[in-house]
């Protein structure tokens, strides 16, 4: 038998991690999505417990992220992501009108407002095979502007206006016009992650717009910085110093509680793209497909966040490389103080060695005073002992050997200490 990986079976179902079954019109679903990080996994996951508790349900695994179930009169769906939690529950029944008794009002109200987390989406889709008139179409949104288009081969309309109507909830009505059940319940679940997605990655644009000035400021600041640097008057090179690690401290700070929050609106906003291409949108005419409507709307939020995450990125390396000048300028100057002072030791050593030589010379005068001076005593003393000598002459004879003597003395010495510190 192979050696099977740990994550094998996980690794390969989670290719169905998120099967939307499917969905036959008449047909209205309720999606609803709350902002609720890992930090709240625990709350989310009791929170649905409770339902599943209320009507009967096998609750998920603790590991499990999707979940579907029927209940008496509606089905529901559970998804947990990293950030945020869907709900959504169908209905499956004819109406009058596509956003009247909708199914999220046999949701029982307190459990929906015990909810963990924030409320970022709620959003009603509604899908039928009537044939509306523009007028009737506009009426089902309050007149206000429509975006739609033909959808996945000509098999549906579909129309939205990205608003939030009186009860805080967008619409989306779609009008099957040949959907598959399993492609209507893909449709819809594209729909709704179209929305979820938007919505998440708009999240960065509020921290974007509020940076804005802050980078400004920065930038501001270092131009100020560099500037003073390049001035030939500058001399205080430790308070540029001071000024450039605050700066790059605080440019460093903001990149960190940002950087996380960009990469993630850009991974939302791949994902959105992703969806309307799978969407196959035709044009109608007279109305905005909804990847004009995102590429006009959507897209310049997006580049207003990239932008500000380019723009730290490119502070934060300017901030570096004025750090490294302003170093290399003070590991310069430092140098050329170290040059300075290893000089003036050189003339100083000098001036000692001049001076040792001449304290040598005096000190082998000195020595070969009071040697002679003992040669003397040393003579007159063999003189009175009766040896024919001249003590006079003897001492006078006797100065330049003892001087020689004590030059050369000395001069051995000198070497050996010479050749000991080598």
């Amino acid at each position: 038998m192979f050696v099977e990986h740990p994550q094998r079976v996980a690794l390969h179902n989670e290719i169905h991690a998120r099967p939307f079954g499917g969905v036959q019109s008449p047909a209205r679903c309720t999606c609803i999505a709350f902002h609720a990080g890992e930090e709240l996994d625990t709350d989310v996951r009791d929170h649905f417990q409770g339902f599943c508790q209320r009507y009967s349900l096998t609750p998920p695994a603790p590991d499990q992220k999707y979940y579907e179930a029927q209940c008496d009169g509606f089905s529901v769906i559970w998804e947990r992501h990293a950030e945020f939690t869907v709900y959504v529950f169908k209905r499956q029944a004819a109406f009058d009108h596509p956003f009247d008794d909708l199914v999220i009002n046999l949701i029982p109200q307190d459990w929906l407002e015990a909810t963990p987390g924030q409320l970022l989406v709620g959003l009603h889709i509604a899908m039928d095979r009537d044939e509306r008139s523009s007028d009737e179409v506009s009426r089902l949104f309050d007149h206000n502007g429509l975006t739609g288009s033909r959808v996945l081969g000509g098999t549906a309309m579909v129309w939205t206006d990205f608003r939030l109507h009186g009860d805080g909830f967008g619409r989306i009505l779609i009008r099957d016009q040949g959907l598959e059940v399993l492609q209507a319940g893909r449709l819809i679940q594209r729909l709704k992650e179209i929305e979820v997605y938007r919505m998440m990655a708009l999240l960065a644009f509020p921290l974007a717009h509020c940076a804005t000035p802050k980078v400004s400021e920065i930038d501001t600041r270092l131009s100020s910085i560099t500037a003073e640097m390049a001035s030939k008057s500058h001399t205080d090179d430790e308070g540029t110093l001071q000024k450039l690690t605050d700066l790059a401290a605080q440019t460093e700070e903001m990149a960190a509680s940002l950087n996380y929050r960009f990469s993630a609106a850009r991974a939302y906003y791949r994902i959105l793209q992703a969806r309307l291409v799978e969407l196959r949108e035709e044009r109608v005419e007279g109305l905005q497909t909804m990847t004009e409507f995102m590429e006009r709307r959507l897209a310049p939020a997006m580049r207003t966040c990239q932008n500000i995450g380019d723009r730290l990125e490119v502070l934060s390396k300017r901030v570096a490389r004025a750090n490294n000048l302003l170093r290399t300028r003070v590991d310069i100057l430092l140098e050329a103080q170290n040059r300075d002072l290893l000089a003036s030791m050189d003339r100083r050593v000098k001036l000692q060695l001049r001076l040792q030589q001449t304290v040598e010379g005096l000190s082998v005068a000195a020595i070969t005073y009071y040697a002679v001076g003992l040669l003397g005593y040393l003579f007159k003393a063999l003189k009175d002992t009766g040896l024919p000598i001249n003590d006079r002459v003897a001492t006078g004879l006797a100065v330049p050997v003892v001087l020689a003597a004590i030059w050369i003395s000395m001069r051995r010495i000198r070497k050996a200490l010479h050749r000991d510190d080598g």
